[in-house]
This record gives structure tokens, sequence and C-alpha cells, in this order.
């Protein structure tokens, strides 16, 4: 974090006012970064959920305690007494830009990439095509996706080679039975329970030194009893490209060992058979009467540099449901600009850029800021976002002492003007009762929680504006 010494705001003696709009790592990193230096702040994290915490609450499978364990260092920012949550609130709707400008000096923004990346491959709009994000929102108990989920097909395949996609192959081949110590809710124990997945392929375009799985992520594929992992010897290929990541990247090195060692094994006899194919494009999923009957994949190989092309050789998979896993991607967010093709808002180093003047001066959108994925991209591990909001966070410093100040910048004046408009805002304190709710649920089965899913279930156990 770079030092301020000395640095001044429009603020004047009172603590600078900061708004993140958002609740998740991205934006709870700023928080940190913004506390690390030696200006006085008072910070307030809006979320649109009930709990905080984000993609590791939603985004992150059940059965992936260590990622979670994030949580706990989530926790002591948030502990902090000059950092404030303001959940269960939609900006947008609920609050706006100009409203929070009312309120505060400047206003991050860390609302994340939730949806999923387009793949235009003709037959994607068919039944049994589905979006990973969409899934793993389902299967991580967000509340406002359906209660139930179609596994009705035998043979699946996963487009991508991303650890998502790894978590939705994983999910999917592993038995109700297996992810139930986890926290899932009832609901998805019982969809898991009926799911007739049986075989599930994952598909790569690239080979295995392009693969974007993180060792351990890849290796923890094969601790099930019941998931039998198969790799293609035909699959393991390397060019002049390849071999130089190997090379350069301890971790590319990993993945592709453990590919390799698994290729060279005889296959055993776990019940679900999951197999890690590359060098197979998406073309087509193929459909009758509306619904998936098929994937059809072009066969590729290396051009010298990691990179591939075309063969003109097809292959047809017998599938009857796929899953793109091909990214994240941010949503617009109102009053910002926002880039479509990137799934970003415009920025220089955090500051929301809205254009460039006649003389080629960027202009920026004054006190407004980002971080996190809305910032860069839905790329990186979470850590990655440290450096981000300790980025944005010394821009906003710099910037400070030119500050408009905000027009009613008492904390109290935002809960009144939240509660004179009747939203039912929870608290930190409130995150804390939700906690020890779902830490009840779980006590009598000897697990350490069972998720609430129902967003006024949520509500009823945070006690809304109560501290």
């Amino acid at each position: 974090m770079t030092e301020h010494a000395g640095t001044k705001s429009g603020a004047g003696d009172r603590p600078l006012r900061i708004a993140i709009v958002g609740a998740g790592p991205a934006g709870i990193y700023a928080a940190d970064a913004l506390m690390k230096s030696d200006v006085e702040a008072s910070i307030d994290l809006y979320e649109r959920m009930p709990a905080p915490f984000g993609l590791i609450r939603y985004g992150v499978a059940p059965d992936h305690p260590r990622i979670k364990g994030i949580i706990t260092a989530l926790h002591k920012v948030l502990d902090k007494p000059q950092v404030r949550l303001l959940g269960n609130i939609d900006y947008g709707s609920d609050i706006d830009l100009s409203t929070l400008r009312r309120f505060y000096d400047a206003v991050i923004f860390s609302t994340g990439a939730n949806a999923d990346r387009a793949l235009g491959v003709p037959g994607i709009d068919l039944d049994g095509s589905y979006g990973a994000a969409d899934f793993v929102s389902w299967y991580d108990g967000h509340p406002d996706v359906p209660r139930t989920w179609p596994l009705d097909a035998e043979k699946v395949a996963v487009l991508g080679v991303g650890n998502v996609a790894l978590d939705v192959a994983r999910v999917l081949a592993k038995t109700g039975d297996e992810l139930l110590p986890t926290e899932i809710p009832p609901n998805v124990y019982e969809g898991l329970r009926n799911n007739k997945a049986l075989e599930v392929h994952v598909f790569g375009r690239r080979g295995p030194a392009q693969a974007k799985f993180t060792p351990l992520e890849l290796r923890e594929l094969d601790h099930s009893p019941t998931i039998e992992v198969i790799v293609d010897p035909e699959d393991i290929d390397y060019d002049e490209g390849s071999e130089a990541a190997r090379r350069h990247s301890k971790q590319v090195d990993m993945v592709c060992n453990t590919l390799e060692q698994w290729a060279i094994r005889d296959v055993g006899d776990r019940p679900h058979k999951l197999f890690l194919h590359f060098f197979e494009s998406p073309a087509e999923l193929i459909g009758e009467n509306g619904k998936v009957v098929g994937l059809r994949t072009e066969r590729t190989t290396l051009d010298g540099t990691g990179n591939v092309k075309g063969t003109g050789t097809y292959k047809d998979w017998d599938v009857q449901a796929v899953y793109r896993a091909v990214g994240y991607l941010s949503q617009n967010i109102p009053q910002l600009p926002f880039d479509d093709q990137a799934g970003t808002v415009p920025n220089e180093a955090g500051r929301v850029l809205v254009d460039e003047s006649a003389d080629g001066a960027a202009r920026y959108l004054p006190q407004t800021y980002v971080t996190g994925w809305i910032k860069r991209g839905p790329v990186g591990l979470i850590g990655h976002t440290k450096g981000d909001a300790n980025e944005t966070i010394a821009c906003l410093l710099d910037d400070a002492a030119s500050f408009t100040p905000a027009a009613e910048p008492d904390p109290e004046a935002v809960t009144k003007f939240l509660e004179d408009k009747g939203i039912p805002f929870t608290t930190w304190a409130g995150w804390y009762r939700l906690d020890a709710h779902e830490r009840s649920l779980g006590e009598p089965e000897g697990r350490e929680r069972v998720k609430v899913v129902e967003r006024e279930d949520m509500l009823r156990a945070s006690e809304p504006h109560k501290v």
C-alpha cells in the first residue's frame, strides 16, 4: 500500500466518507487498503444480498473449505469499527450514484462478475444448454435463482478448462451423499441425490499446457471414491510455445505432469467417469425436438506458439446436457460507462474513465472508482484483487485533496434515508445472527452449517436494522 503521508482531503477535519458498492473480496480488500493508509476514513460497504462475501459465499463450490477459509481474513476487516455493512440494498433501484454522492466523498464499485459469458455456437439456446454461473448459483443456494435444477442427463459436457469448469464437473460427478457434509441446503442435496449423470466430459479447445486449472484444484478431482478421472494419451501434446509455458511456470508444469500421469494409468472401476478432453473446439450443440442430444467438436492442432488451428475433422459426442464455463461477465452498472465487449467499466488505475477531451486528455467521473473484476475483467485468483484494491485506493487518496465534500456526511443520514424508504437493510451484527442460525441448523447433523436459501428467511434471521 502506498504511503500518503499528510494526505488532506476535501472532507476537512472529519473522516473521509467512502461508499463501497459490493461486499465481496474486492470491496472488502479495498476497505482494508483504505484503513491501512494514514487517512482517517469511515467506510460503508453496500451489498445486494442480505449476507456479505460475494462469490466466496455464492461462487465457490461447497466442497472447498480451504478457499472459504478466506472468509476468516475478510471477517477481520468487517470487524473493524471504521467499517459498516449495509446489506440487502440493490444499487440502481434502492440507491443510485447521485444519492451516494450526497452522503459520501467518494464511491468505489466492486460489483464483480456473476453472469455467464456468451458462447456463439449453433444450438447454444437449446433446452439442456446451461451457463455454469447459473448452476453454481443453484448449488451454492443463491436466493435469486430457482430452487430446482434439471439433472436427468446421464452424459454431460462441460465446455472450458478453468477452475469453474472443474467445480461444475466435480459437483456433477459426485454423489449427493458425498456433498451432504458440506453446507449445501436441503433443496440442493435433494437435487444432487437424484442426479443421473454417470459420465462428465470436460472439453478444452487447446492443449494441457494452456489449461487454466490450478494444480491443487485439478488433483482434487481424483480424490473422490466415486469419480474415475480419464485422460486420452492422444491429448498429451506440446509444441514450442507449450514447452516454453512449462519452463516459465511451475503451475503449468505441475498441471501437465498430473495430466500425463492420468493419461498413462489403467482405467479403474469407480462408478462415475470424468473425462478431460483437449484439442476439441465446440462447433455445435446438436438438437432434437428442441433438446440437446449431442455435442459436435472440431479437432484442433497446435500451431507452434501454444495456440491452435482447426483440422476440419469433426466428432459428435453423445451427451444430453452442455454446461458452458467459458468465463464470467460483469453486468452494466447504472450511471457508469460500460464496455460491453470487455465486460468492464472503462478506467485508468481504478479511476472511472468517461472519455477523452478534444486535446486527448482523459476525463474521469469525479470521485468515482472501481476495483476487482468490474475493473479488470474476471481473470485471476481471489488474491489478485488485493493488488487491484491497493492501486485504486492509491488513486483515491491522491485525488482526495480536490474532492467536493459530501453534502450530508453524517453516517446516520444515509441510514435514515434507507429507513425512510422502507428498505430492510441488514448489518454486520445481522450477519453474526445469520451465521449463528446457519450453524445451529447444521449442528444436529454434525455439519458446520446449513446455508439458508430464502431471502425472507435470511432477513428474518438477520433482524434488519438491528445493530
